[in-house]
């Protein structure tokens, strides 16, 4: 395998059985091998994309003392701007080549959330970037909450099992600016080696290259997706909620060769978390003799704290 596997979100919301079976087999076989797909047919447009893309390369390239207006002590990093070389790989102490942005869940008036996620940030510079931002948010909920049910039902168990989850979960959307390198990097890179925190991941923009996804046998390949495909992969939440049987895949973007230092990259994931409340307690239909519970109990919000103090946006 030298690419990730490609799936059809069209055919899980096809009439036909047939189809629908087969979407689900294939993503929940690639799951288990490797972690990571692109996808097809999601319901991100051409134009919300473009105008997502307009609106965040915008937004970067304002002066440094203007974003940092929008760097919001208090929040962790879940609102707003956040500085080139604040987050660092799990492990790491260099920071990653990169600032970044985060939208997060608007939830609905009867979410009834047990907690109460901070308000979105607004960029009185850019009247368009948080509609536009928001707009996007909700079409990759969407597309997100197609492919938990289907790995629900690779799991065995109900179709919709994770929707209440899910739905109106903190989830954060992150557009990310790589800005062009101009020096020697001392041993940092774009994006150090990591799996994600979340429930699965939802990534634009990965067509620019840079990303490079770790084999079962140690072999690092390049994730290419087609330029109309989203990559989706497993996150550490449903590697343990499901006992290991869904694999968060170690991945990375690594610097581009020297000839490319000039050109920045930008790209865009979609990190679906759930409600805080929700167990990642390993799922009874993933234990067994051969497979025995490998995680201790724990809550989705207790797990994120965690990991949020290991990467290095929140203090202990």
């Amino acid at each position: 395998m030298n690419n990730i596997p490609s799936v059809d979100l069209a055919d899980f919301l096809s009439d036909d059985p047939t189809r629908k079976q087969q979407f689900v087999d294939q993503i929940g076989t690639a799951y288990e091998e490797i972690g990571f797909v692109s996808l097809k047919n999601h319901f991100l447009t051409d134009e919300l994309v473009d105008q997502l893309y307009k609106q965040v390369k915008t937004f970067f390239a304002l002066p440094l003392e203007t974003k940092q207006q929008y760097e919001i002590e208090g929040l962790g990093g879940q609102r707003g701007y956040i500085s080139f070389g604040k987050e660092h790989a799990k492990g790491r102490k260099k920071g990653d080549l990169k600032e970044f942005w985060h939208f997060g869940q608007e939830p609905s008036a009867d979410a009834n959330l047990i907690e109460e996620y901070p308000d979105n940030v607004q960029v009185d510079e850019l009247p368009e970037f948080n509609a536009t931002g928001m707009e996007a948010y909700r079409m990759l909920e969407k597309t997100g909450i197609y492919v938990l049910r289907a790995l629900a039902l690779y799991i065995g168990v109900d179709e919709h099992y994770f929707d209440h989850w899910a739905s109106n979960g903190n989830s954060i959307l992150r557009p990310i600016h790589y800005p062009p390198i101009t020096d020697e990097p001392d041993g940092a890179v774009r994006a150090g080696a990591h799996g994600d925190i979340n429930l699965i991941t939802l990534l634009m923009g990965a067509s620019t290259g840079g990303l490079q996804v770790l084999r079962k046998d140690g072999e690092w390949i390049d994730a290419i997706p087609n330029e109309d495909e989203l990559v989706i992969n497993v996150g550490d939440m449903l590697e343990r909620h499901t006992n290991n049987k869904l694999r968060s895949t170690i991945h990375r973007v690594v610097n581009p060769p020297k000839e490319q230092w000039d050109q920045p990259r930008y790209s865009i994931p979609f990190f679906m978390h759930p409600r805080s409340d929700m167990r990642l307690d390993c799922m009874p239909e993933c234990v067994d003799e051969q497979h025995p519970k490998a995680f201790d109990d724990i809550s989705a919000g207790e797990f994120l704290h965690e990991r949020l103090v290991d990467i290095g946006l929140i203090k202990k």
